[in-house]
């Protein structure tokens, strides 16, 4: 028989156990965000447009949501909180049309109008409750001897609490896609493409074998031929069935998906899924891009001047020249390229910081005021770009201006989430900076956001 010290380590340990089961429950939702946002102007520019009919349709405001791409290879998309739709390039990737994207899209929307996130901390909570109660059950009957009879009443309590927390998320999911459905109604966009691809994760999970061998209530979502024989009775009674794709939409998607591929995938891959053989558009894309990744320079400006005598004025391709020029030491070529991607698509940021970054890489002085001028309206545009605050911040550096540069550089910490650098790069700006401009103004909002963030940081350790 175990002693009274014995008894109290166990009832410790147990207590320890149910904290981790409590704390999974509430981690559950979170998504993690290890990975690398993929920020491409062409890509940003088609999102917009393909998701616009959709925000609309779920009644939000398109300057307020956003559409992000993710560096992970898995087939996924999530919301985090606020108005982002999270892809994973695996997913585009994956994708054989935009339509199929947009039923994705719309799905999301489906739990940001719903508010899935903000209300998850109800799952935690019944969950939890069940946990708790359990737990003073199992230990009362530990206490009084029952020791196996008080390990099965908080066993029997979590599994409860599981299925509770899942038979919860499984509800926002079926939400989710009956609001995904309306709003594809709305925008007058065929549900073909969430239908294609759900069917598309329905043959993944035979290939695997997930589902197989347990029922739809051991999981989080329901299950996906369950999923697709509702939404089949849906879209096929819907109005906008037969409305065709939008071929300049799909269009766009093949270039892009093409050009992600290329970007992400292993260069053998890329050239294997798009040969030589093949002259189209998106193929010469993606190879330029496997080109430039094996350190062919030669060989991915060719395809991309192969893509420019056929659209000699398209700015992406113009773009991805001045990369691939820059990238491989001639930043003094690459100048003239970005130069016109640049104005032909009204100084886009992110291209603008890479003709920012060309011209402080020809270590000629006389390009550095375009420089800073260029980097400057990046900034005021797109002022969540760390890339073109450093590059900014150089060029204030080569000027002289270390203020500036300091400040710079501080923005560029507070957005990278480094808020002692931060810190310490702002009191540097403050120092140097007239009193009251807006630059000071800016450098001692970031003192004061960066010191709370490392005080935080401390509390936390």
């Amino acid at each position: 028989m175990a002693g009274t010290g014995d008894r109290g380590r166990g009832l410790h340990a147990i207590l320890r156990g149910l904290l981790a089961l409590c704390l999974s429950l509430t981690l559950a939702f979170q998504p993690a965000f290890a990975q690398s946002l993929l920020r491409d102007a062409e890509s940003e520019a088609l999102f917009a447009d393909l998701s616009r009919p959709l925000i609309v349709a779920a009644g939000l405001d398109p300057r307020n949501v956003s559409v992000v791409v993710i560096h992970d290879n898995s087939i996924n998309a999530f919301v985090a909180g606020g108005q982002i739709v999270y892809l994973h390039s695996g997913l585009i990737a994956a994708a054989d049309t935009a339509e199929e994207v947009q039923g994705v899209i719309a799905h999301e929307l489906g739990h940001i109008v719903g508010g899935h996130i903000i209300r998850i901390g109800e799952g935690v909570k019944t969950a939890t409750g069940i946990t708790l109660v359990s737990l003073l059950l199992g230990v009362a009957a530990i206490a009084a001897g029952a020791g196996e009879a008080g390990a099965g009443i908080m066993a029997a309590g979590q599994q409860a609490a599981t299925g509770k927390f899942l038979a919860f998320t499984r509800t926002q999911e079926a939400a989710a896609d009956e609001a995904g459905a309306t709003y594809l109604s709305k925008a007058g966009i065929s549900g073909r493409g969430s239908l294609s691809f759900f069917k598309k994760l329905q043959n993944l999970e035979f290939r695997y074998g997930y589902g197989i061998d347990r029922d739809s209530f051991a999981y989080d979502h329901p299950m996906t031929g369950e999923r697709i024989q509702f939404l089949t009775g849906r879209y096929h009674g819907d109005p906008a069935w037969n409305t065709p794709a939008d071929p300049a939409i799909e269009a766009r998607f093949e270039r892009v998906k093409a050009k992600l591929v290329g970007f992400v995938s292993d260069p053998k891959t890329t050239l294997r899924d798009y040969p030589e053989t093949d002259k189209s558009i998106p193929a010469r894309y993606a190879r330029a891009y496997a080109y430039h990744k094996s350190a062919y320079p030669e060989k991915a400006v060719a395809e991309v001047d192969a893509l420019l005598q056929v659209q000699p004025d398209d700015p992406y391709f113009l773009e991805l020249k001045g990369q691939v020029l820059l990238e491989s030491g001639r930043p003094k070529d690459a100048i003239a390229p970005l130069r016109e991607a640049v104005a032909e698509t009204r100084n886009q940021p992110l291209i603008a910081a890479m003709l920012g970054h060309a011209l402080i890489s020809t270590e000629d002085p006389t390009h550095f005021d375009e420089a800073r001028r260029v980097l400057k309206a990046a900034v005021a545009r797109d002022n969540d770009n760390p890339f073109a605050w450093y590059q900014l911040g150089i060029v204030y550096d080569r000027e002289g201006d270390q203020p500036r540069a300091a400040l710079a550089t501080a923005e560029r910490y507070n957005l990278i989430g480094q808020p002692g650098l931060a810190l310490v790069n702002a009191q540097q700006a403050l120092n140097g900076l007239k009193t009251g401009t807006p630059d000071w103004l800016r450098a001692q909002d970031i003192v004061m956001v960066s010191r709370a963030a490392a005080e935080n940081g401390k509390r936390r350790r």
